[in-house]
């Protein structure tokens, strides 16, 4: 009796009688390409050699500070890409606003990121986005919405250190300055902070430099070489900056304890975003779920302070 798959079939090392001789084999030239060749080619064979000559060539115009050479090849490229080819589409216009944004044209720049937007499918695509506006609102020194990204990127990814140290000296500048810095391209006045705004930019401050210090604590655990060095000279900056914010230790042990309730391992591994799709996906506004809790919280304990103080 045989068991089920234990034969085979001997005529499989039998060497093959009918193998062709006179095949000849097929010869293959790599193609090779002069360096910036796609400088110099005016011809091209379709429109697909056609859109990567322009994308390149605009790429090196970008690289060159030829903003606004690379703007035009941007421009003539982007009317080549098919729409179905929205990886190249994206690139080509986030090209075009960083050209914008250079040019000073700061409106068209913030009008192609709208497109942009559009075109997103998942948080890695928002992600890109809002660094993107983030670079032209710090390029034109508008400072409110510089911290209006941060605060977005800091509530599609809570997790990550880097943009809530980004935040943190986001809101210390608004100290450090006498007014609200504006993008000097807009017609408005600015405007003196008051002392209120100041006290909330130093809370808003302190929050997010723990904030980001309790996370860097978490993540450094498992760092090694130049990315814990990193990790420390963080963990040391945020220190020096909270020490300069001089807040007592009962306010700095509340934002503590506010801005680290949802920081656990398993919490933090189910809300991690990265490259999930938008439809369905919820981001809570950043006040919501921090700023509003720990203002509420702060009151309720200068209240109890106060009753103290009463009896």
């Amino acid at each position: 009796m045989e068991i089920f798959g234990s034969t085979f079939d001997e005529s499989v090392f039998e060497k093959s009688r009918n193998r062709a001789s006179s095949t000849v084999p097929f010869s293959y030239k790599a193609k090779s390409c002069e360096p910036r060749w796609f400088c110099y080619s005016e011809t091209y064979e379709d429109a697909v050699e056609q859109q990567k000559t322009m994308k390149f060539r605009a790429d090196l115009k970008y690289r060159e500070m030829r903003y606004q050479s690379a703007l035009d090849d941007y421009t003539a490229c982007l009317s080549l890409v098919p729409s179905s080819n929205l990886s190249v589409k994206r690139d080509v216009l986030e090209g075009i606003a960083r050209c914008y944004s250079h040019l000073g044209r700061t409106e068209d720049a913030l009008e192609t990121c709208d497109k942009l937007r559009k075109e997103a499918t998942n948080t890695s695509h928002l992600t890109c986005i809002l660094q993107l506006e983030l670079s032209i609102h710090e390029g034109c020194g508008d400072l409110r919405s510089s911290t209006t990204c941060l605060q977005e990127l800091c509530s599609l990814h809570p997790f990550n250190p880097w943009h809530w140290l980004k935040l943190a000296r986001s809101y210390q500048c608004l100290l450090e300055y006498p007014t609200l810095s504006e993008c000097p391209r807009k017609p408005l006045e600015p405007q003196a902070l008051t002392q209120e705004q100041r006290d909330v930019a130093r809370l808003q401050a302190c929050m997010c430099f723990i904030r980001a210090r309790l996370l860097i604590g978490i993540l450094k655990i498992q760092q090694f070489s130049f990315v814990l060095e990193r990790s420390k000279r963080a963990l040391e900056d945020a220190e020096d900056s909270l020490q300069r914010l001089q807040l007592g230790e009962r306010t700095i042990k509340t934002v503590s304890e506010v801005m680290s309730e949802d920081l656990n391992p398993e919490r933090m591994r189910e809300e991690n975003q990265d490259g999930e799709s938008l439809s369905g996906l919820s981001i809570i506004d950043f006040d919501q779920r921090w700023w509003n809790k720990l203002y509420a919280q702060l009151h309720m304990s200068q209240k109890m302070d106060s009753s103290a103080d009463d009896i």
